[in-house]
């Protein structure tokens, strides 16, 4: 069984350096196409506790997810809110955990510009959550209107609130078979870095992955080592948007 961890952010290809530089979880569409790409025995267990990320990147591994050809189950461990709970929709079995919480909520973005611009992005708004609906009706069967008053309200629930509203189909006991206890987000509590943040950092790591070793001693890995605290101070700063 191949299993496949959607813990972290979720975020785009292009950012998923970033992520892993910092040393923060996430998963990116890549991974999961990798794992897909790799499974031998048509069983793919999805294993979930993330605040959610990129829309985009979780529409992106749900399609693949839904392609996929064998059967997949999902574990919801901890949490799946946001983008990472339209993931789990692409489950042919979900599995709650009973201290899991599932969340839904409409997506958000970062607007700047006149009043041309602030209309179109609400308009994108409008459409991406109604993409958004799409993944949710397919599973639960439930009314569009009452799932985006449902998202609206910004709703958590329970393993339990989550079968019953048919977001997930069984509340697992530790017994079953395999199981496991403009930038467009859908996230909660995760760190989605900004577009700005993942410009600068990258011209940093453009700048470390160019620096060379002085004599045949000092390798690259000596280097980096040399440049860590300065280096740190730099990641830090733009992340806090200290930075000059």
């Amino acid at each position: 069984m191949t299993k496949i961890n959607v813990k972290g952010a979720v975020v785009s290809n292009d950012d998923a350096d970033i992520y892993d530089w910092l040393g923060y979880d996430y998963v990116s569409p890549s991974q999961v196409e990798d794992a897909l790409n790799n499974d031998a025995d048509g069983q793919v267990q999805v294993n979930i506790n993330s605040g959610g990320g990129s829309v985009f990147a979780a529409s992106e591994i749900y399609t693949m997810l839904k392609a996929y050809s064998g059967k997949v189950t999902v574990n919801v461990q901890g949490l799946a809110a946001s983008a990472a709970s339209v993931i789990a929709m692409a489950g042919d079995v979900v599995n709650m955990s009973p201290t899991a919480q599932m969340m839904i909520h409409k997506a958000s973005t970062i607007s700047m510009g006149n009043a041309d611009d602030f209309a179109h992005d609400s308009k994108m708004l409008d459409v991406t959550d109604q993409s958004i609906v799409n993944a949710y009706e397919a599973k639960t069967g439930m009314n569009r209107d009452d799932i985006l008053q449902m998202m609206a309200n910004t709703t958590f629930m329970t393993a339990q609130d989550a079968v019953d509203k048919g977001f997930a189909d069984n509340i697992s006991t530790g017994t079953e078979e395999n199981s496991q206890v403009p930038q467009m987000v859908n996230a909660i509590n995760t760190p989605i870095i900004s577009n700005n943040a993942i410009s600068k950092i990258k011209t940093l790591m453009a700048k470390v992955r160019s620096a060379k070793p002085k004599n045949k001693v000092e390798t690259p890995k000596n280097t980096e080592k040399k440049l860590t605290p300065s280096l740190k101070d730099q990641k830090l700063a733009i992340l806090l948007g200290d930075e000059d």
